[in-house]
């Protein structure tokens, strides 16, 4: 793993890390560091050895405090396309009890933004996606747009529980959106305990696809979960921390809910790699877990590029908590575009307040207010990207357009989809019943929420003021 100096730290404790092999009875090292960023080690006798860089696990990555990471210039060895390469590899000469399922689980905003740069429709990128990962031997091909449902289904629920309690937790509102990692590890490390009573247990749609492909898909294949290899492709880096989480690994079965991460980025580099052009692409049939389901549509939900938390959340507690049915949502921004407000209202009596808030400029704002007991949200839609997740530092970047012109092609190719309403989707309600064992089972606890952990703050070298 490299590590660059990330988007928003100001206090510079990253340092490249360099194994230094130390000897008893030897003076300490001398290191040199040529103009190509290469270290050597200087012995006593003046010989120069080149030193191999360290690598850090995931875990390491998150238990340090010694960084907030935006993500854009992480690059994990352990998740990416050439892992997922290598277990590909991997199974075509592995003894049949050996291999694995390989199932790869797309985000509906790395599919636009690839819709964008190959100048294709979100549907037959769809199909050209499947067909062009099926050649080089994955085995299923999901969209992850049915695992947001339950994500929103969650969010709606627990934001009504919170607001009946609040007399009686003071930490009950605002209840702060959970679906960005970014923001998570910002959250865990900067602010701890203060702000995590406020956000969201529900898991984001990559956490809640990886309950279902290694629970409710490995039973239906009749296999462990350790015998299949899931693979998301998402927008963003800081997806491939969440994954690693801890909360995320299967004990009994030692493996992890969700395998590999792969950005959009690193899709368009394993289409370069294989000298593939996916508009050449023949189509293939897309993929369901269900045979119930429409094999040949795609839906997305309305609400915005980031998943549409606030507007699921905000109609669905209109209606539970006030009988108000609202079919249209007005945002009121405020000191710019990341930061918007929506104000349910009546006789003159403010109901329901909500915002969202991109980016960690208004992100910080929001935490400083919370800090100061003037926040007046009841819930905010956190995320750690400007614009949101579409405009991921995972995401491709059109040659030939600005960095506007390019999300707001994206934007369209996003929006293109027809808008489905989580209630009303049959497969959504029967998995529910028929996996879960109702809304409110342990097992549907335990399968679609986490918890957070405050990241115990460490003094380096570093960081200590002089």
């Amino acid at each position: 793993m490299m590590l660059k100096k990330c988007s928003f730290c100001k206090k510079g404790e990253c340092v490249k890390p360099v194994k230094v092999e130390k000897k008893p009875g030897k003076a300490a090292a001398k290191i040199k560091i040529e103009a190509d960023g290469s270290y050597f080690q200087i012995g006593q006798d003046g010989e120069a050895q080149k030193l191999e860089k360290a690598k850090i696990t995931l875990n390491d990555c998150l238990a340090c405090s010694g960084c907030i990471t935006s993500a854009e210039s992480v690059l994990i060895t352990q998740q990416s396309h050439e892992e997922l390469c290598k277990v590909l590899t991997s199974n075509k000469t592995a003894a049949p009890n050996e291999q694995k399922l390989v199932v790869v689980s797309v985000s509906p905003q790395s599919r636009a933004s690839l819709a964008a740069r190959c100048k294709l429709s979100v549907l037959e990128t769809a199909k050209k996606l499947t067909a062009f990962l099926k050649s080089l031997g994955v085995h299923y091909v999901f969209d992850t747009t049915f695992s947001r449902n339950f994500s929103l289904l969650e969010s709606q629920k627990e934001f009504v529980k919170r607001f009946r309690k609040q007399s009686e937790d003071k930490k009950a509102l605002p209840m702060l959106a959970s679906a960005c990692p970014g923001w998570i590890c910002y959250a865990e490390k900067t602010h701890g305990s203060f702000i995590i009573p406020y956000i969201s247990t529900t898991k984001s749609p990559q956490q809640v696809m990886g309950s279902l492909i290694k629970g409710y898909f490995a039973e239906q294949q009749h296999l462990t979960p350790d015998q299949i290899y899931h693979v998301t492709v998402m927008p963003c880096y800081d997806k491939k921390l969440e994954a690693s989480r801890p909360d995320f690994f299967n004990q009994e079965y030692q493996t992890r809910d969700v395998d590999c991460v792969i950005t959009t980025g690193e899709v368009l580099k394993l289409l370069e790699q294989e000298g593939v052009s996916l508009s050449d692409v023949d189509p293939a049939p897309l993929d369901t877990m269900f045979s119930s389901a429409a094999e040949e549509e795609l839906t997305s939900h309305s609400g915005g590029g980031s998943g549409g938390y606030l507007e699921h959340i905000y109609k669905y507690a209109a209606k539970e908590l006030f009988g108000i049915q609202v079919d249209t949502i007005q945002y009121k921004p405020l000191k710019n575009k990341d930061f918007q407000e929506v104000t349910l209202e009546k006789d003159g009596v403010v109901l329901l307040q909500f915002a969202l808030a991109y980016g960690f400029r208004n992100i910080q704002n929001l935490v400083q207010k919370l800090k100061r007991g003037k926040s007046p949200y009841h819930y905010v839609e956190v995320m750690a990207c400007p614009s949101g997740c579409l405009n991921g530092g995972g995401q491709i970047e059109l040659e030939g357009e600005s960095s506007k012109d390019g999300l707001q092609q994206v934007e369209k190719l996003y929006n293109s989809l027809k808008a489905e309403i989580p209630e009303e989707n049959r497969t959504v309600t029967e998995l529910y019943e028929q996996w879960l064992g109702g809304t409110e089972s342990e097992k549907a606890g335990k399968a679609l929420h986490t918890e957070y952990h405050a990241v115990e703050k460490i003094s380096t070298g570093f960081n200590i003021k002089w």
